[in-house]
C-alpha cells in the first residue's frame, strides 16, 4: 500500500513551479494562497507549494531534500512523461537502472530534485545488493511510447531521499523511532529505509556534508507518512528539521503540512 501521502515545499517563484508541476506534469490544483495543493487525478499524493516571495534560495547541495520520487505505474507511462519533459526543455540530470527500478532525474525551477521512476515486479528485484546503480538504456525506454504525456492519474509518491548531516542520526529516526527496516547499508555515504519489504520509502545520504541552508530558505518543509501498526503516530521533526506527520493507516487523514 502507499506509505507516503505528500510533501510541502517552500517556493519563491510560484508561477514557475505552477508551470512545471501543474501545466507541464499535468497535476490538478487547489489554490488557497499562500498554499497551492497539487495532486494527480486519482489523488494518490499531494504536493503543497507554500509561496514565500522573500525566501532565500536554498544553496545546492545542502542539508535538506535530495529528491522526492514519483512512482509511475509502468514503463510506457514513464516514457511518455520523459518525452514531454525533454520536449519542454526541463532540466534533466540523468538516469539509472537501480535493479528494483528504472529512474529519471530532473530538477524543478528552484533546484528541488525530482525523480520519476517505475518499479520492476518484486520477483525481478536483485537480492545482494538489493539496489545498485547502472546505466539506463534511454533509447529502449523512449521506444515504449512515441507520444509525450503528462503524469498518469494513478501516480504515487514512492519515496523521499534526504541530504543529512549524520547517517547514525538518520538511522535512529527512521529505523529506531519509525521502525523502518534498513534495506541497504553498503552504498557509500547512504542508507535506505522501508516498511513492508519495499526497496525504500526513505533514503538518507551525507553527500552534501554539513552545509546548511539559511533560515527560511526554499525547499522541503514537511511530509506525511501512512504508517503500519506498531509505529508511533503524531508529528515529529526529522534529521533535517522537516515536519513529519505520521498517520495511522486505519485512521482519518488529517493533513496539516
Amino acid at each position: 500500500m502507499r506509505r507516503l501521502l505528500g510533501l510541502a515545499l517552500r517556493v519563491r517563484d510560484l508561477e514557475a513551479h505552477r508551470a512545471f508541476y501543474r501545466d507541464l506534469l499535468g497535476l490538478k490544483e487547489e489554490a488557497r494562497p499562500p498554499r497551492y495543493r497539487l495532486y494527480p487525478e486519482d489523488r494518490g499524493f499531494f504536493l503543497d507549494l507554500i509561496h514565500d516571495p522573500e525566501a532565500p534560495l536554498r544553496p545546492y547541495p545542502s542539508v535538506g531534500l535530495y529528491h522526492f520520487a514519483l512512482l509511475l505505474p509502468d514503463r510506457k507511462s514513464l516514457a511518455g512523461v520523459f518525452r514531454r519533459l525533454l520536449q519542454a526543455g526541463a532540466r534533466f540530470e540523468g538516469a539509472a537502472d537501480h535493479g528494483v527500478s528504472e529512474a529519471l532525474y530532473f530538477r524543478d525551477p528552484e533546484g528541488n530534485g525530482l525523480e520519476l521512476y517505475r518499479d520492476r515486479a518484486r520477483g525481478e528485484w536483485p537480492e545482494d545488493p538489493l539496489m545498485f546503480t547502472a546505466p539506463l538504456d534511454l533509447e529502449s525506454l523512449l521506444a515504449e511510447n512515441p507520444k509525450p504525456a503528462p503524469l498518469p492519474p494513478e501516480t504515487l509518491l514512492g519515496h523521499l531521499h534526504l541530504h543529512v548531516r549524520d547517517l547514525a542520526e538518520a538511522e535512529a529516526f527512521f529505523a529506531g523511532k519509525l521502525k523502518m527496516a534498513v534495506t541497504l547499508r553498503t552504498y557509500p555515504g547512504a542508507l535506505f529505509f522501508a516498511w513492508d519489504g519495499y526497496h525504500h520509502h526513505m533514503g538518507a545520504n551525507t553527500w552534501a556534508g554539513r552545509r546548511l541552508a539559511p533560515q527560511g530558505a526554499t525547499g522541503l518543509l514537511g511530509y506525511a507518512l501512512l504508517a503500519p501498526k506498531g509505529v508511533p503516530k503524531g508529528t515529529f521533526r526529522d534529521p533535517v528539521g522537516a515536519r513529519v506527520e505520521v498517520l495511522d493507516e486505519d485512521g482519518p487523514l488529517g493533513l496539516s503540512l
